[in-house]
Order: structure tokens, then C-alpha cells, then sequence
């Protein structure tokens, strides 16, 4: 069914108040083989399934990792202990993608700061799309992603797709069988997509990304903004309607998509409305707009809020750069 002009339109409050138009030919994996980078590798595999795409895989060993790897030993024998980790580090990629043989892939091993090696790899091979794997712990009243994650999603320029610890139902992809060749499913469903956006100067952007993955996927898709402040709304009652007609303004126009877009706009903490909303909803995947490290203060969203989506969502969240 093509898009139409109307659109479904919910407003809620919380409790205190055709071919393919998506090009992804190369996505980058990082992992560090622990579970949590375990947890998102079938979303890369089933997504190069999808757009038959190049996956890249990469490993970084670090001197401080290997440090405490080997609880200390002098720089005569980093050499060889380098190597060592170096050569199991092959053995392990090269076992890893023996299990989807049938998608091109490039193995990588490289040594030093993690996102100095990811950002040479992600610019020599134009890289679309990364994908990483989060922790999401607590702890001081800091969330934690992993410093591989943070710096992926402070630094990177292209979408990131985070796979967190609490993924859970129809969104959760099996993990690979010790002993199977390939990963099942093939396919990646998105049946419901849900947007959420802070009227950034980039919104169009996301939305238009966001659109064309429903497209792509025929897909129901969520535009949704959060009101945190709304202590004035009862002074300004026409903000509620200014703000979803700002929603369905980003819906774009020249997109054929199979369902007519739902505009939601919610009160209370950012973070806590979207989680719900993509609960209640039963969201295969979140969207997320994001600006540089640099710019960190402007992000579509607040950085922690988006941090605390990331780690709590319980589907992978797409974050997608100006």
C-alpha cells in the first residue's frame, strides 16, 4: 500500500505527567569473541544475507589487554607473546566465518587503540554499516557500553547497529550452533520499527533512513517524539499539535511504504517512553538520530538517554549520523 497524506496519530502520557533503495555493501563486525560480541554477530551475517553484502571482520589485541592476559612481563617478551595472540586471534576468525562461508568476508587482526584500527578499516573500505555487541552495566550511576561501543558510537560516522544484553523475543536472532556451517534464520524480519526523534537539524535524514528501511522491509513504522518538559503545556496546549504535525512533516513523500506511518508523541523521561513504546509495540529494531563526540551536547537525543535505549532496549537500536 503506498503512503498517503493521513497518518494514525496516538498521544500518550507517562506517569509523573519494489527494488531495494538501500545500498549496504560493506559492514563492519568488531568483536572481541566474548558473548556479548557473539550476541550481534547473526544480525551482521543475516544482514549481509539481505543486501548481499562484504562483511568485515575485525579483532584488535591491545598492549594493555595483553598485559593483563599475562599478568605482566617485560617488553622482551611482548614479541612473542603478540604473536601468539596474533595467530589465535586468526584461528578464531577464521573458525567464526567458516560458518557462513557462502557471504564474502575479509578477516582482520590488528594491534594497537582499537578505534585508530576500526576507523582505518571502516575509511579503506568505505563501511556502510557497523555492527558491535554492548554490555550495558551499571555502575556509580554511570552506564557502561563497552569501550569498544562507546568509541564506535562517539566517533563513527556511518550507522551503527547495537545489539545489547537485553534483546529478547521475536528480535532476538539465534546465535551459531558450535557445530553448524551456517547461520539460520537467512532472513531478517522487521516487522516494526520505531523512530524516535528530537527535531535535530537532521531529522529529515533519519526519517528518511528510517522510512526506507520500512520500505525495504514492508515494515510498520513508529515516528515518535518525547516531551520531557511539559509543565507548560497546560498555558500551551497548541504544542501537542505543533509537534505532531512536526512528525508528520518528516514522513517523507516519495516513499512507497506498505503501512501508514503511526505519529506518537509521549510525556516524560525520553529514554523510559521510547523503551516502552517499542516494548508495547513489539519493535524488531529502534532508531536513533546522532551527531559527532564533538557535537555530543546537540544529539537528537540526550547522550545518556540514547545510551540508557541502547543498553535496556530489548531490540537491537540503529543509531544513524547527520
Amino acid at each position: 500500500m503506498a503512503l498517503v497524506e493521513a497518518t494514525n496519530t496516538v498521544i500518550t502520557e507517562g506517569s509523573a505527567q519494489a527494488s531495494s533503495a538501500l545500498s549496504v555493501r560493506n559492514v563492519l563486525f568488531a568483536t572481541d569473541f566474548s558473548p556479548t560480541s557473539e550476541a550481534a554477530l547473526p544480525y551482521a551475517t543475516a544482514i549481509c544475507r539481505r543486501f548481499r553484502s562484504t562483511l568485515h571482520m575485525v579483532h584488535v589485541l591491545s598492549d594493555a589487554g595483553l598485559l593483563m592476559m599475562t599478568g605482566g612481563v617485560d617488553y622482551v617478551s611482548m614479541g612473542t607473546i603478540y604473536e601468539d595472540a596474533q595467530n589465535e586471534a586468526k584461528d578464531k576468525l577464521d573458525q567464526i566465518s567458516a560458518r557462513f562461508e557462502s557471504i564474502p568476508h575479509r578477516n582482520y587482526v590488528r594491534h594497537g587503540l582499537v578505534w585508530t584500527n576500526l576507523a582505518a578499516i571502516i575509511e579503506e573500505n568505505a563501511i556502510d554499516l557497523i555492527v558491535v555487541g554492548t554490555h550495558g552495566r551499571t555502575g556509580l550511576g554511570k552506564l557502561l557500553l563497552g569501550s569498544v561501543a562507546e568509541n564506535i558510537l562517539r566517533h563513527a560516522s556511518c550507522p551503527v547497529l547495537t545489539v545489547g544484553p537485553k534483546v529478547c523475543g521475536r528480535a532476538k536472532l539465534p546465535a551459531f550452533q558450535t557445530q553448524a556451517r551456517d547461520l539460520a534464520p537467512v532472513e531478517l524480519e522487521l516487522r516494526q520499527i520505531v523512530f524516535a526523534t528530537n527535531f535535530a537539524s537532521s531529522a529529515p535524514r533519519v526519517a528518511q533512513a528510517a522510512a526506507r528501511l520500512a520500505e525495504e522491509f514492508h515494515s510498520r513504522l513508529t515516528m515518535m517524539h518525547v516531551i520531557e518538559d511539559y509543565t507548560r503545556l497546560e498555558s500551551q496546549p497548541e504544542s501537542v499539535e505543533k509537534n505532531l504535525h512536526r512528525l508528520r512533516e518528516l514522513i517523507p513523500s516519495k516513499t512507497e511504504l506498505q503501512y501508514i506511518p503511526e505519529t506518537l508523541l509521549e510525556f516524560g523521561h525520553a529514554h523510559e517512553r521510547i523503551l516502552k513504546a517499542a516494548e508495547e509495540r513489539e519493535a524488531d529494531m529502534i532508531i536513533l538520530g546522532a551527531r559527532a563526540y564533538a557535537d555530543v551536547a546537540s544529539t537528537h537525543l540526550p547522550w545518556s538517554a540514547a545510551h540508557h535505549v541502547i543498553a535496556q532496549a530489548h531490540c537491537p537500536v540503529l543509531t544513524v549520523r547527520e
